[in-house]
């Protein structure tokens, strides 16, 4: 039997297979809103076999916002239409889950496909467009060379005493729209991953300085989201495992802070890299494995891998050799949202590779192959 398919409890939540569809950004909303483009955009994946779903970085406060078209949860009327997407995730048999994100100073950016800030007067209240100051832990840009980057405002103790809030009253929406986990955002170079690492954070308070007092502030947001969470539900937190910049913050790090987020209640560490202007990668298939595997076996606590596994070899591997519990997939599921069904008939016997399609497609495909002698009709020889 594949690892891949099969089942992992986690808390009172029991996924039906390994296979998730880790955060992405779409920057199609207006005032942080979800559309009918997102409930399709998420839906597919659900069809397409994913046992767990989880929405793009979801911003607890406007000025958390990545760009202006981010999806947001820092207000009720945000609820309603995330709830849409729920309902279609859990219809089709998919875990629901959702980031809360801040950017911090990496906020107010240009949304990527455009040409920087090249809105003209007549478009910009038709995409929504709005511009604000960001907030970081220091007033250090994070790109000072680029104009797409500002200097932000450097964060006061109330200030981040209301941000801990607003990732509270976030994942308390997030719990009224249905989803079954929370995952909060600390790597990429956003706000809380700001405060981890040395090459953002150059506060010499309580904040900052020494590797304790960086963990300081993300690690009572994510203590506060556990305890606001419902205890039967997981909580998962993304880390960049490396900044991959001299100086900067280590895998040795990643694994304290893990084992600090085991103690107050984490269940999973989602392991990315990067986010930080500079950071330097050799990039290739699975090449962020051996990073879930590190904190894994450093913190003794669950992870989810990521980064390129493209194909359903690689990613049963992750989970046979045990370098980590979920396996997540971004840009190729982009590129086919029926992945884990395509990966089935690479990892099951004839029979079981359909189980999975939906049953008004599942037959029609099946009979397809069958009449075209491919996949489990494939002749021998």
């Amino acid at each position: 039997m594949s690892l891949l398919f099969s089942p992992i409890s986690l808390r009172g939540l029991t996924v039906s297979n390994r296979l998730v569809v880790t955060p992405m950004c779409q920057y199609s909303a207006s005032g942080g809103l979800a559309t009918d483009y997102h409930l399709v955009h998420l839906g597919r994946f659900a069809l397409g076999g994913f046992g767990t779903v989880i929405v793009e970085a979801t911003a607890v406060t406007p000025e958390g916002r990545i760009t202006y078209a981010d999806l947001g949860l820092w207000s009720d009327d945000q609820t309603a239409p995330l709830a849409r997407i729920v309902d279609v995730l859990h219809a089709q048999g998919a875990a629901a889950g959702i980031q809360l994100a801040h950017a911090g100073r990496k906020a107010a950016s240009p949304v990527p496909w455009r040409e920087g800030f090249d809105e003209t007067e007549e478009e910009k209240p038709l995409v929504g467009f709005e511009d604000w100051r960001p907030v970081s832990p220091s007033a250090v840009s994070h790109a000072p060379e680029s104009p797409d980057y500002k200097v932000p405002h450097a964060l006061t103790a109330p200030e981040l005493s209301a941000l801990r809030d607003a990732f509270v009253a976030a994942a308390r929406r997030a719990e009224t729209a249905g989803f079954d986990l929370v995952e909060v955002h600390s790597a990429h170079g956003y706000l809380l991953h700001q405060f981890l690492s040395p090459v953002a954070n150059k506060r010499e308070d309580e904040w900052g300085g020494s590797l304790e007092n960086r963990m300081r502030f993300p690690l009572s947001v994510a203590k506060a989201v556990r305890e606001a969470w419902p205890a039967h539900k997981p909580m998962f937190v993304r880390i960049s495992a490396q900044d991959g910049i001299p100086g900067g913050w280590t895998l040795e790090d990643s694994v304290a802070y893990a084992r600090a987020l085991k103690e107050i209640g984490a269940d999973l560490i989602d392991c990315s890299s990067g986010g930080f202007a500079g950071g330097q990668f050799a990039l290739g298939p699975s090449y962020q494995v051996p990073l879930a595997h590190g904190v894994r076996e450093g913190a003794v606590l669950p992870t989810m891998a990521v980064g390129l596994v493209t194909n359903a070899g690689e990613a049963e591997a992750v989970v046979a050799e045990g370098s980590a519990d979920l396996v997540a997939l971004g840009r190729a599921a982009l590129d086919d949202p029926n992945w884990p069904l395509h990966a089935r008939h690479e990892l099951a016997t004839r029979e079981d590779a359909y189980a999975d399609w939906p049953l008004p497609s599942g037959y029609a495909v099946r009979n397809m192959d069958r009449a075209l002698h491919r996949r489990g009709f494939a002749k021998a020889g």
